[in-house]
């Protein structure tokens, strides 16, 4: 991002109504209300109220989430029983309509079985973008949030594509807001946890890292803007590391990625 101001903006239901926000502090952290979208230079408002008077939303509105599959060499000896360079990552597209924010439920409807989360990093591009080089993904990008992957196993492999299994309403938690410090992460270090919480039971799942991405950041963005116009607000995902579980409805799911913070959403019955 080298226009904007670096700091966390967020997506708030406040009292009033509904509105992009500033999110400052460490210990007690504080939303601050900006003008407009958070696609220019942030203009703060004046009204603020503590976090815990507000509910966070899904920090972008986005046109479209755009996935990089089977991009992490663990992951894909993990569900698809293969090496990774017997099968390569993948492009699929997951809908608007799937997107949910922090602590919205996860709603599984009665034909989607086998469901389990993803905890993946991804990326917000900041404006309308084309073909970009590898090399320049910065200028290209927002800030850094964190996706939940929903993904029904059986659906994916009986439909033989990923369309459905992945896009069912709720199926794309997105928070808890947006990390404009691009120099925040290690993208050769960081590490990505993902803890289930079932019939009371907190255990971690997901314990891996993004040094085990196959394709990096700046290809990833190069790859899919070759084919298809990025733009402000739609959301990268780059691909789930290994230790993904089934979750049924009363779990709860949180995922944790050092420099952004955690995305929690209960699961539930559609």
């Amino acid at each position: 991002m080298s226009t904007l101001c670096v700091m966390r903006l967020g997506r708030i239901a406040h009292p009033e109504g509904i509105c992009f926000a500033i999110i400052e502090g460490e210990d007690e952290l504080v939303a601050k209300e900006i003008a407009d979208t958070p696609f220019t230079t942030p203009k703060p408002t004046g009204r603020e109220w503590k976090l815990d008077e507000v509910r966070l939303l899904a920090p972008t509105l986005p046109t479209k989430v755009v996935a990089l599959g089977r991009n992490y060499a663990d992951h894909v000896a993990e569900v698809f029983k293969k090496s990774a360079e017997h099968l390569p990552p993948t492009i699929f597209v997951k809908p608007s309509t799937a997107v949910i924010g922090p602590g919205n439920p996860i709603k599984i409807p009665d034909f989607a079985t086998r469901v389990e989360f993803e905890g993946e990093l991804a990326v917000v591009i900041s404006k309308p973008s084309k073909n970009i080089k590898a090399e320049n993904w910065r200028d290209h990008v927002l800030g850094y949030t964190i996706c939940n992957d929903v993904s029904s196993r059986d659906l994916q492999f009986s439909d033989g594509q990923w369309a459905r299994a992945k896009g069912i309403d709720t199926f794309c938690p997105l928070g808890p807001w947006i990390e404009t410090d691009l120099d925040t992460l290690d993208l050769d270090n960081t590490k990505i946890n993902a803890y289930l919480t079932h019939e009371g039971q907190r255990e971690q799942k997901q314990d891996s890292n993004t040094n085990q991405m196959i394709v990096k950041m700046g290809g990833i963005l190069e790859e899919i803007s070759a084919s298809m116009t990025l733009l402000p607000g739609d959301v990268i995902t780059t691909g789930s590391p290994a230790g993904t579980a089934p979750m049924t409805p009363g779990d709860h799911i949180e995922i944790e990625i050092s420099g952004i913070g955690s995305l929690s959403n209960p699961i539930a019955r559609a």
